[in-house]
């Protein structure tokens, strides 16, 4: 009789995951670095928009949508479709989802209306891991797209380097939030627009 040696394996033993989801994770993974720059932000430009909405369904925080596109972004996974399916597969997208499931069309509509705060935001998030050393060498790669970061060879820089180099990286993100999902076509951005208008009527 032959006699394997293995690590138990029982598929149906149940696991006690710790009540805390931030802990599904190790304390030093990317997702938590971004959720925490996140809640850091002046988000303001995107909540304010929803003040004295009448009608439709409530909103996902738009704080848990901007840690799943950033997120998403620094990884690679760009398309809305990508990212739902994530929430239910990766540890990470459902910790900064805290186990919710927004629908790709809700994050797909959540970028497209709120796209320039959203690049500003992220401008903001790259300049904050460049910071804390996680952009090298003055670029970060997203999904194999090198963007130019607020870096350089030397300490010092000018004010006017500085800014010219903010502007570079602003150029870049909004080029990169731009092409993350193809558009629709004109006809279906059309409809999508007018059933936007009547789900987000102001008061």
């Amino acid at each position: 009789m032959k006699d394997y040696r293995f690590i138990d394996y029982e598929p149906d033993k149940p696991v006690d995951l710790p009540p805390d989801i931030r802990k599904w994770l190790p304390q030093d993974h990317l997702a938590l670095f971004i959720s925490d720059v996140v809640d850091a932000l002046d988000i303001s430009e995107i909540t304010d928009r929803y003040l004295h909405l009448e009608g439709g369904r409530p909103a996902y925080h738009p704080r848990m949508m901007l840690k799943l596109l950033f997120y998403g972004y620094c990884i690679g996974v760009r398309s809305s479709r990508r990212i739902e399916q994530k929430t239910y597969e990766d540890v990470a997208f459902r910790v900064l989802s805290c186990d919710s499931h927004p629908d790709h069309s809700r994050i797909s509509d959540f970028r497209k209306r709120h796209l320039a705060a959203i690049s500003r935001l992220f401008v903001q998030v790259l300049e904050i891991c460049k910071e804390f050393g996680l952009v090298k060498l003055g670029f970060v790669a997203l999904d194999g797209t090198k963007m130019k970061a607020n870096a350089s060879k030397h300490k010092a820089m000018s004010y006017c380097r500085m800014v010219k180099k903010e502007k570079e990286l602003a150029r870049e993100v909004d080029k990169l939030l731009k092409q993350a999902e193809p558009w629709t076509s004109k006809r279906t951005r059309n409809t999508a627009k007018a059933s936007e208008a009547t789900s987000f009527h102001r008061s």
